[in-house]
């Protein structure tokens, strides 16, 4: 059985659930909270950070890198990368993109949003965590936050800066689909439909996540209007479409 080492919230652990998943990989995860997630990764055989996925052949410590696994084990008519050329160059080209762009500035906006909310955070991010894991980050709130801050590089008004991001990488993502492609690369849903909405989820909240996120409503007011509006967005709507018909026939 393969392992998943997972924060269970992030979305980066998500584009890795969902590519296993939709391949029909059996595997298991195991899930941990933020800091205590670093111990798990290294021991696994990754670096700092998760996903990290253990296989028969080592660990990969890397999202974009499980993608790429699971597609090597995928039936060709399946798989999310197209086999080579200008085509492949393009949808990694995509992928790189959003990786190093949407993904890290999406969750840091929604931390920061919602670390006003601690409670309601903790109560969805912990899920499936070791009961010990779950008590130690409720007790010692103020120092995993701190070490959230430092790994995530928060500083004063840095959201500022990030949703300004945000709104460009949606833009940009947009700005594809208005030729009227089905998919943002080729023919058929792809690795670069799949990175797009998996990363794009503390922005659009979808209800077919890989693990329960929080009601809309229970959020702050500020956080309810930046939602809506990043659904209403063309790409926004795009991805909560991915996850309404390719996403919910995955998930577990």
């Amino acid at each position: 059985m393969l392992r998943l080492i997972t924060i269970p919230i992030s979305h980066y652990c998500e584009k890795a659930r969902w590519a296993l998943e939709r391949a029909s990989i059996p595997y298991s995860e195991e899930r941990h909270v933020q800091g205590i997630h670093m111990l798990a990764a290294r021991r696994a055989g990754g670096g700092m950070t998760v996903p990290v996925l253990v296989t028969p052949d080592g660990s990969i410590a890397d999202s974009a890198d499980i993608l790429h696994w699971v597609d090597a084990r995928t039936p060709a008519e399946h798989r999310l990368f197209p086999a080579q050329g200008r085509e492949r160059d393009q949808v990694e080209d995509l992928c790189r993109r959003l990786d190093g762009e949407l993904g890290p500035k999406g969750r840091r906006l929604m931390y920061v949003q919602v670390f006003a909310q601690h409670d309601l955070a903790l109560k969805f991010n912990n899920q499936g965590v070791p009961v010990w894991e779950d008590r130690a980050i409720r007790h010692g709130w103020p120092l995993a936050k701190r070490v959230i801050h430092r790994k995530l590089q928060i500083t004063r008004g840095v959201e500022i800066a990030d949703e300004a991001a945000v709104w460009r990488e949606l833009d940009f993502v947009a700005d594809l689909l208005t030729d009227g492609r089905p998919w943002l690369c080729g023919e058929r849903f792809g690795a670069a439909d799949l990175t797009f909405a998996a990363l794009s989820a503390p922005i659009v909240v979808p209800p077919e996540y890989g693990v329960a996120l929080p009601p809309l409503d229970e959020f702050t007011p500020a956080v309810v209007e930046f939602v809506k509006r990043a659904r209403e967005h063309p790409a926004g709507r795009y991805a909560l479409t991915l996850f309404a018909e390719q996403r919910r026939a995955t998930v577990r």
